[in-house]
């Protein structure tokens, strides 16, 4: 099965969101939040979660919440702030980078089917016992491998598995699938949804290197998954042609002649067995693997969802270096497990570096033209707007679907699907088009400050949910079509301090969606009175030591109130945490082994000892204008110091070490010192010059140069054969003595020339199709050209 692939984003157009636009703005004329749309509010329903990543909700007011380290928590409605812990598997979750328990589903019917199911990362290779990497009991893991976590040596896999909740507590793991070979820290396992009829979908990622064209090349030994054609500790040959490991691992139906995994691929199952259902593509094969898929080519599927009334699949597939995708997934009736094309395609473009490579598995693929791969239903550009967005940032990174099937908000967005970015930090909608499905022609910005957004969901009243891993929340976004008061903000500076204390207080950030004047009522001496201040930004002198509850009432011109409350420690100040080493003017290379080491003191309990001191390392991935999003690589708590490898990471990017440290009455305060990496240019040069040059994932004509990181793994190729000026030439050899395509780590400025050779009788040379394929390269796209 086959749909046409998209060769450009799609925009909106402007009568499509003129259209929109107008049926919401019917109900809604004021807009006084830039954020959102007009009337509608955002609030937290659930804070001081560790690295939320998925929320479900259960009929009977329950709401179930995944945190990334292995722990599900249960609330018993949305105002409960002491959730159970329904299950701990932390000993059992490796939590490194962007592996950790990523995916969450109740049973459709429960809580009568009192089943919950887990998708998370498996701190141990396929079919082995957690933990590998980790520590039992432990919230963070980190990977003791002598290259480190982005060296492609520390292997994991993937789990999904049910328990039964007996109330507000799991009973024993029934593990339903193992498999999903990961190499690298990320394009880990994603999520679960059930389908109308029951079924259970499962998505996975390729689990390859995110830095270079992987085909199974990588690690020490190389291909530690295992894959074929040398299996594990032997590396495909250059330049990797019959390579199918890597991220050619979500290709692997392509070759049944060997064991099939579940990378890049969508899996559908029996919710209680784990076996592929009788009805999936492949339910003949004898390879229970191949049993269980219904889509694969794809690269890193973190987030899906079941289209309601219909049993279709969409999956928010994360891209590399250039395309995001929504992708359909329409389980064929016959033989057909429909390929979305990753590695060999990224959007609806070939990938160069896999041209140059001559896989095999690929060269299948473009031998057999776009229809042998299935479009994205709607794919859209790094560093391009969506709609009329402002955009400020120019990475993405799809994360996270919802379908809206009716509720509180207008009628227009009955039928439309909400997508999340969590490079953009915001949350877009994409109304229902006349034939039903979510039309790209009407997309509009949603959310603008979705900053962490990694999960969405709809929930009671209809209302759109989402994750923010970042600040550990859960927020609520709601429509109100009344009259609604206004929403409280408190912010108190400082919090902290000895008598006399002066703190300067401050309600400006108190919203009114009705745009009416509000006024203000201060209760700052904690009394319960509000009677001691009417302005919008008092001060108050604290003469006493201890806690005070200062809270802050709202009102509008038709009375409706509403309030907050924060408090101030008075008698107690914050710690103050110092980062000894490393210092900040360090710099570092991949593969680098960095000790770091720190201390508090606290004006009342002195130095503070290590169980009061905490510590993460984040990776802040940066664009071109210097915006950056962050990912948390490893955490540790209780230690006065400890040691990490220096991670690979394309550039630009630098890590952040933070210090919080927190006293004996529970006063927290956080240093971070930034350690930037040290660069190497790499310059590339060819003899004749204007040969095309694929350097990670750009390609470029030379001569031209690239800045990387010290030490990290770099993908180069070039084709087998280059057009230049209207003549042909053929590969020789690089300068450094690689194959036309390989992988180099410089740890120093250096210069790659490659060296080609004149066609000359080319009546006596033939032509291959993976040469014609090769032969231009035209808006980053390859295209064939007429045989010579």
């Amino acid at each position: 099965m086959t749909r046409e692939r998209s060769r450009q984003p799609l925009w909106v157009a402007v009568g499509a969101l003129a259209a929109a636009t107008a049926m919401i703005a019917a109900e809604a004329p004021t807009d006084v939040q830039a954020e959102l749309p007009s009337r509608f509010t955002r609030s937290a329903v659930f804070s001081n979660l560790m690295d939320p990543t998925a929320v479900r909700f259960s009929p009977d007011g329950r709401v179930f919440v995944a945190e990334r380290r292995g722990v599900v928590k249960v609330f018993d409605s949305l105002t409960d702030s002491t959730p159970d812990v329904f299950v701990d598997l932390r000993t059992e979750v490796n939590n490194l980078w962007d592996r950790g328990l990523l995916g969450l589903a109740l049973a459709p019917e429960f809580p009568t089917d009192a089943s919950v199911y887990v998708l998370y990362t498996h701190d141990a290779a396929i079919g082995e016992t957690a933990p590998r990497w980790g520590t039992p009991d432990t919230d963070s893991d980190g990977c003791d491998a002598p290259t480190g976590a982005t060296g492609g040596d520390c292997v994991v896999s993937g789990r999904l598995s049910r328990f039964v909740a007996v109330g507000n507590t799991a009973g024993p793991e029934q593990v339903l699938v193992e498999d999903w070979c990961q190499q690298f820290p990320s394009h880990s396992v994603g999520s679960l949804a059930f389908g109308a009829d029951g079924a259970l979908y499962a998505s996975g990622g390729d689990g390859a290197s995110f830095n270079s064209a992987d085909y199974g090349q990588l690690g020490t030994p190389p291909n530690p998954c295992g894959d074929p054609p040398g299996g594990f500790g032997v590396a495909p040959s250059p330049p990797g042609s019959d390579g199918e490991g890597g991220s050619l691992r979500a290709q692997d139906l392509l070759t049944p002649d060997d064991p099939v995994g579940l990378d890049g691929t969508i899996i559908r199952i029996n919710p209680f067995t784990g076996d592929g259902l009788p009805d999936n593509p492949l339910a003949a094969s004898a390879d229970a693997n191949a049993r269980r898929i219904v889509a694969m080519g794809l690269r890193n599927p973190f987030r899906i969802a079941v289209r309601p009334g219909t049993d279709e699949l969409w999956v928010a597939d994360v891209g590399q270096a250039a395309w995001e995708e929504i992708n359909r997934v329409v389980v064929a009736d016959g033989p057909t497990v429909e390929n979305f094309g990753w590695p060999c395609y990224e959007g609806a473009e070939v990938r160069a570096a896999w041209v140059d490579l001559g896989n095999a598995m690929c060269a299948g693929l473009y031998a057999d033209g776009p229809a042998a791969v299935v479009g994205a239903h709607f794919s859209y550009e790094h560093g391009e707007p969506l709609a009329d967005e402002t955009l400020t940032v120019m990475g993405s990174a799809i994360s996270g679907l919802a379908f809206y099937a009716g509720g509180n908000y207008p009628d227009a967005y009955d039928g439309s699907l909400f997508f999340a970015d969590y490079s953009r930090r915001a949350i877009y909608v994409m109304f229902a088009g006349v034939d039903g499905l979510p039309d790209p022609e009407s997309i509009l910005p949603f959310d603008t400050d979705a900053a962490g957004v990694v999960d969405l969901q709809v929930g009671p009243d209809g209302d759109l949910f989402w994750v923010d891993t970042l600040l550990g929340r859960v927020m609520r976004v709601r429509y109100r079509p009344e009259n609604t008061a206004p929403a409280p903000a408190i912010e108190a500076n400082p919090t902290h301090g000895h008598a006399p204390l002066e703190v300067q207080f401050s309600a400006a950030g108190t919203v009114d969606i009705d745009d009416d004047e509000i006024s203000y009522a201060w209760d700052l001496d904690g009394d319960g009175e509000y009677d001691d201040s009417t302005a919008v930004a008092p001060s108050f002198t604290y003469l006493v030591d201890g806690d005070v509850t200062v809270g802050l009432r709202v009102t509008d011109t038709h009375s409706l109130v509403d309030s907050a409350t924060t408090v101030v420690h008075v008698g107690n100040t914050a710690p103050v945490p110092t980062i000894d080493s490393p210092s900040a003017a360090f710099t570092w290379q991949v593969g680098q082994l960095v000790t770091f080491s720190g201390s508090a003191n606290d004006s009342d309990d002195g130095s503070l000892p290590d169980s009061g001191l905490a510590w993460s390392l984040v990776m802040m991935h940066c664009d071109e204008i210097g915006e950056c999003h962050e990912h948390e690589v490893q955490s540790w708590s209780g230690t006065f110091g400890g040691q990490f490898i220096a991670p690979d990471h394309e550039y630009p990017s630098y890590l952040e070490l933070r210090l919080t440290a927190t006293d004996s009455q529970g006063s927290a305060a956080t240093v971070v010192r930034r350690l930037y990496p040290r660069s190497v240019v790499l310059r590339f040069d060819s003899e004749p010059p204007g040969a095309r040059v694929t350097v990670g994932e750009t390609t470029t004509a030379t001569p031209f140069q690239r800045i990387v990181i010290a030490g990290s793994t770099t993908s180069i190729s070039t084709a087998a054969v280059s057009l230049i000026k209207g003549e042909q030439f053929t590969f020789t050899a690089w300068s450094d003595r690689g194959s036309a395509a390989h992988s180099v780590a410089p740890t120093a400025d250096t210069t790659y020339r490659l060296l080609l050779t004149p066609r000359f009788n080319l009546a006596a040379t033939v032509v291959t199709a993976a040469d014609r394929l090769r032969c231009d390269l035209t808006s980053a796209q390859y295209v064939r050209c007429a045989t010579p």
